[in-house]
Order: structure tokens, then C-alpha cells, then sequence
């Protein structure tokens, strides 16, 4: 039995206890006839997965859509009925759609395993989302009446909260990043979406809450919490078609192809990316192209389509060469100098070209980087030198990894130090047990 996080975040936005639910709800029985004893315990079952029996699912809706001033439907309450959802207000609708968002940041912030523990959605599952940004029908009018009345000065938070936490997911790590920003999503991001603001300003919104949610992905993603960090992409994703920002809904598909990348979906990858070229054409900036083609790349290396491959880098470095500093949105930052260096020399490592693969790491790590970056980087020199038989230049590379990924807590990064560890010790080198002891010292402290 699931929890109901609908029902739960409902409830703390209506600023109801469980005690007066179960009042309301015994109240408005009685004016059907109905002689209904609900305490708050009732409410607890509800809370936990229970569904209640009769007319009392109606009396809630009936209760929470009073108290809330708009209209809900059995699933905007999470008691909808398998396989007759569809058709009530809220179903597939920006107001539906919010009600759930605010209900899994809520979940999220409370640590609750359910929202925590879901698996990646893989098949036409991951795929929907995707199309749906693609095609139509777009938001003709995202306006909408609440409590707060939302102004320019929400937005300008918003974006100052995006390049705050983004910041701080490069020096400190997913993980000590994702309970603060998910935090901020549901104190202060949740009320200003439910709030009145008009259309257009409604666009400037949903666009800066989509990138907002959109780094809350990439810190689920570092926490290796992959259902989680879809749930967050998708999400972004729909706020990105409510702004009506092709540019913003490629960009979080190029997140979600890094995390295909990750789970070896190479092909959904391939779909994925193309589908963020096609879809945002002209909105694509060349650093959003140049890190698309370079992933494809990536994606048909692994596959083995070594000509597709290298298609895919020529477009890649094209793309990259027409990146003019300050002529980028706020969101592709991350395509730093050496970037598509490092994403190529991966690619052509998965083709065995050695030489080719290290020339374009150097290039990498001899690009200033921040220090997450910097640790990728070093990693991939590193694994390629030891593939060409360097021993002694890898453990140069690899206590300079080590020493530049302290203090940050993220599973990524401890992924890309444990597999280095592995391969110094195999390698022979002399060095390399008082190299592995530098990483241990980096991994020592549990997340």
C-alpha cells in the first residue's frame, strides 16, 4: 500500500489538520443523509494508502476543492480509481499537473521511501513525457488565481535560487545540495506556482521553476535516486512547455539523455537527442548542440556504429567552435571549455582509438574546469592512460583527482574514484598502492 502524497500535500496547502478533515468530511455527509464518526485516525489510514468506501472520496474532493477554491477530481486527491482516471478537472491540465509537483517535492522533503525508491521508468513509460513536450496541444493561457499575488520580484528569487544551488552542486555534491533545494521547492517555490499571476508572467514562472526543478534532477541523479531524478526532469520538462521555452525543454532533454547515457539506454538516448534537436531547432544555442551531438556520439559508440560516431563529433566540435561567451542562457553553463573534449575522448575510448581519445583528454584537463568537472576529467585521463600502458603518468592524474574531489558528496563522483582505484591497483605500478590510499582517504567519510 503507497502513501497518498496527493492527499497529504493537499491538506497542508488547504492548512487543514487530520482532525478537521475528518470533521469537514462527517459534516458534509450529514448533508446527504449519511451518519459518519471520522476521527483523525481515519485520516492517518487515508494518508498511508487507504482508500476510504462509498461516497467519502467524493466528500473529500467535495471538502478540500471548497476550502482550496478550485475544482479537483478523484485523482487530483490521489483516490481515483484504476483504470477510470481521466476526464475530471485537473486530469493532464497545468492545475492538475502543479498539484502533483508540489505533492512529490513535499514527499521528497519529508524523506518518504515511496517517492525515494521508484526505479527509472524505461519503455513508453520514459518516452511520453518527451512526445508530449514535443507535440501539441501548447498552454493557450497559464493565468491563474491564488492566495499570493506573484509579481516580478518571485521570479528574480527563483533564478537567484537556480544559480545559488547550481553553484553549490558543483563545489559540494548532490547530496548535500538536494535536501536544501528541495526544501526551497516546497517553502517558497510551491506557494508563489498556486498563486495569481497572469499569462505572461505565468510563462516567466514556470520557465524559471522548470530550471529550478531541473537542477533538483541533477542532485536526485548525483544521489543515485534515478527514479526520483526522472520524476524531477519530466517534471521540468512540463514547465518548460507551460513557458513556451523550446530552449529550456531541450536543455532538461539533455539531461535526461546524460541519465539514459548512464543507465545504458543508449538508443532512448539516441531518440531522446534527436528529439531535443528537432523539437527546439532554431532555439537550440550551439553549446546545447555541441553537448547533444557529443552524447549521441557517445551513445553510438557504445553501440558499436563507430561512422555514426564520428559524425556525431564532427557536428559536436562544429557546434562547440560557435559558442560565444555571454551569448548562452543561464542553463548551459555547464558546456565549459573542454567539455565536449572530455565527452569525445569517451566516445572514441568506447571505439578503441587510444591515441585519438587521449589527445582530446589533455585538451581537457588542460582547460580551466571547476573542480566537479575537473575530477571527471582527470578520471578520463587517467583510465585512458592506463589503458595505453602509462602507468606512471595515470597515478600523477589520479592524486590530483583525488585531492580535488574532497569534501564533495556525490555518488557520481565516488563512482569515477572507485572504478580509478580498481585500475591503478591491476596496473602494476609502483606508485599506485600509495595512490589507491590517497582515494581511500577521499572515499573514507560515509554519505
Amino acid at each position: 500500500m503507497q502513501s497518498n502524497a496527493l492527499l497529504d500535500a493537499l491538506l497542508a496547502e488547504a492548512g487543514m489538520s487530520h482532525a478537521g478533515l475528518a470533521a469537514h468530511v462527517n459534516q458534509a455527509g450529514r448533508s446527504r443523509g449519511l451518519a459518519l464518526r471520522y476521527e483523525h485516525t481515519a485520516v492517518n489510514r487515508w494518508l498511508k494508502g487507504q482508500r476510504p468506501r462509498g461516497q467519502v472520496p467524493d466528500l473529500i474532493c467535495e471538502v478540500l476543492a471548497t476550502r482550496l477554491r478550485r475544482p479537483l477530481s478523484l485523482d487530483d486527491i490521489g483516490l481515483g480509481l484504476p483504470g477510470q482516471s481521466g476526464g475530471g478537472p485537473g486530469t493532464a491540465c497545468l492545475g492538475g499537473f502543479v498539484d502533483r509537483a508540489t505533492a512529490l517535492w513535499r514527499a521528497d522533503q519529508q524523506g518518504r521511501q515511496h517517492a525515494l525508491g521508484e526505479a527509472a521508468l524505461t519503455g513508453t513509460p520514459a518516452v511520453i513525457p518527451v512526445w508530449e513536450w514535443e507535440n501539441p496541444p501548447e498552454d493557450a493561457d497559464v493565468s491563474r488565481d491564488g492566495p499570493l499575488l506573484v509579481g516580478p520580484e518571485h521570479i528574480e528569487i527563483l533564478r537567484a535560487a537556480r544559480a545559488h544551488y547550481e553553484l553549490m552542486y558543483r563545489r559540494a555534491g548532490g547530496m548535500a545540495t538536494r535536501a536544501r533545494i528541495v526544501r526551497f521547492l516546497g517553502t517558497e517555490t510551491a506557494p508563489v506556482l498556486r498563486g495569481s499571476y497572469s499569462d505572461a508572467l505565468g510563462r516567466r514562472l514556470h520557465r524559471a521553476t522548470g530550471s529550478l526543478v531541473a537542477v533538483a534532477g541533477i542532485c536526485a541523479y548525483d544521489s543515485d535516486a534515478h527514479g526520483l531524478a526522472q520524476r524531477y526532469f519530466h517534471q521540468a520538462l512540463r514547465l518548460a512547455k507551460a513557458s513556451g521555452d523550446r530552449g529550456l525543454g531541450a536543455y532538461v532533454i539533455a539531461l535526461i539523455v546524460n541519465q539514459s547515457l548512464h543507465l545504458r539506454e543508449f538508443r532512448q538516448a539516441l531518440a531522446f537527442a534527436e528529439a531535443a534537436l528537432r523539437a527546439a531547432g532554431r532555439h537550440t544555442t550551439p553549446a546545447l548542440a555541441a553537448d547533444l551531438y557529443a552524447m549521441q556520439a557517445k551513445a553510438y559508440a557504445q553501440l558499436g556504429d563507430g561512422r555514426a560516431a564520428l559524425e556525431c563529433i564532427r557536428l559536436a566540435e562544429t557546434a562547440a567552435e560557435r559558442i560565444r561567451p555571454g551569448s548562452e542562457p543561464d542553463e548551459t553553463g555547464y558546456v565549459q571549455p573542454g567539455l565536449v573534449n572530455v565527452q569525445v575522448a569517451e566516445a572514441l575510448l568506447s571505439l578503441g582509438e587510444l591515441d585519438a581519445a587521449h589527445e582530446q583528454a589533455a585538451a581537457a584537463v588542460g582547460t580551466p574546469a571547476h573542480d566537479r568537472g575537473r575530477v571527471h576529467r582527470l578520471a578520463m585521463l587517467c583510465e585512458i592512460q592506463l589503458r595505453q600502458g602509462e602507468a606512471d603518468r595515470a597515478v600523477v592524474a589520479a592524486a590530483e583527482m583525488a585531492e580535488r574531489a574532497k569534501g564533495m558528496e556525490s555518488l557520481r563522483l565516488r563512482d569515477r574514484l572507485r572504478a580509478v582505484r580498481e585500475q591503478l591497483l591491476t596496473s602494476g605500478c609502483a606508485d599506485a598502492e600509495e595512490t589507491a590510499q590517497l582515494i581511500d582517504g577521499a572515499l573514507r567519510v560515509p554519505l
